[in-house]
């Protein structure tokens, strides 16, 4: 099978990629290499980021309603398809980049694994499947609310992509504001009105792991000497530390106040919702604790998938929501 240039895979370093090797990937001619190179490219992993738009229909108390929980999956889809075109672009503006970087000089384009030609052919078919499913969602009016959250996120992540993850603090904030969006999308699918409260805690929650997420690019680049994102030398480990502990700490007082509003309370029929904020005080420590004392905090889905501890936290603290809810 002939290559175009666009496949010719890196073996060996430039010698400005801080002494990382480019691993050489088995021939594209496999059908097995190709499906695990594309799956690479769109990140199923990463889908789970997307179980945000299904809090509306956890918090308002319509968990058990089947008509929301369609809504709620094909809501997941459509933004799962979305996010995965987003990767597939943000894998493509950062090709040369990725190339000098010690970890994603391995990405399937950067490797030489994949060609632009096929990344930019997946990009529009995820786009086309996130269209598809947002149309299945409800009747026109939800499709249309829907559909236009999912385009402003779309449109502000290759923004993000293509410029604005350049700029320190506006990066992280975009990027917690696509978690609202998300919240928004589930919250329209299901016609359930978003307490205010929810609101801020998704923004201050992401941010508060995004923070930690750039804490890990600040470690790298006082180890390597070279900024892993252009933006990294406008962050420290004082600064990064005392945003973490701020939106730490003022994230777990929007979570009680929300818990304790009298429009929640009035809504479940429960003041002991409050209850629950110490699984949220448990999971926030932990994450700090390997943020600051593990320094692994550079990836937070992975984290989620792998540590046990805050697995439990969040089982327990969900196992509880859902008895105050749904059983007393």
């Amino acid at each position: 099978m002939k290559h175009n240039q666009e496949h010719t895979q890196p073996t060996a370093n430039n010698g400005d990629d801080n002494g990382a090797r480019h691993t050489k990937l088995p021939p594209l001619g496999k059908a097995g290499v190709g499906v695990r190179c594309i799956l690479r490219l769109i990140r199923p992993q990463q889908w789970l980021k997307n179980v945000f738009v299904l809090l509306p229909m956890f918090f308002g108390g319509s968990l058990l309603d089947a008509g929301d929980i369609r809504a709620s999956l094909l809501t997941f889809l459509a933004y799962s398809f979305t996010a995965s075109s987003v990767y597939c672009f943000n894998d493509i503006n950062d090709l040369e980049a990725d190339r000098r970087h010690p970890v994603k000089c391995h990405r399937p384009i950067a490797s030489g694994a994949l060609s632009v030609r096929t990344a930019w052919l997946l990009m529009a078919l995820m786009l086309a499947l996130a269209a598809a499913t947002v149309s299945l969602v409800g009747d026109a009016s939800h499709a249309m609310k829907v559909g236009g959250v999912l385009a402003f996120y779309y449109v502000m992540n290759l923004a993000y992509c293509a410029r604005l993850k350049q700029y320190a603090i506006v990066d992280v904030c975009i990027v917690a504001f696509g978690f609202v969006l998300r919240v928004l999308a589930g919250g329209f699918a299901t016609d359930v009105v978003l307490s205010k409260w929810l609101v801020l805690m998704t923004f201050l929650l992401t941010l508060f792991l995004s923070f930690a997420k750039r804490r890990d690019d600040v470690v790298r680049m006082n180890e390597t000497g070279e900024p892993p994102r252009k933006n990294t030398i406008r962050y420290n480990l004082t600064f990064i530390n005392q945003a973490i502990t701020v939106t730490a700490a003022v994230t777990l007082v929007c979570y009680i106040m929300y818990t304790v509003s009298p429009e929640v309370t009035a809504r479940f029929h429960s003041d002991m919702l409050y209850l629950t904020s110490v699984f949220v005080l448990l999971g926030l420590l932990r994450y700090m604790q390997i943020t600051v004392v593990d320094k692994k905090s550079g990836d937070p889905t992975k984290m989620m998938l792998t540590d046990r501890f805050t697995q439990l936290v969040v089982v327990a603290w969900a196992l509880t929501f859902l008895v105050l809810i749904y059983v007393i």
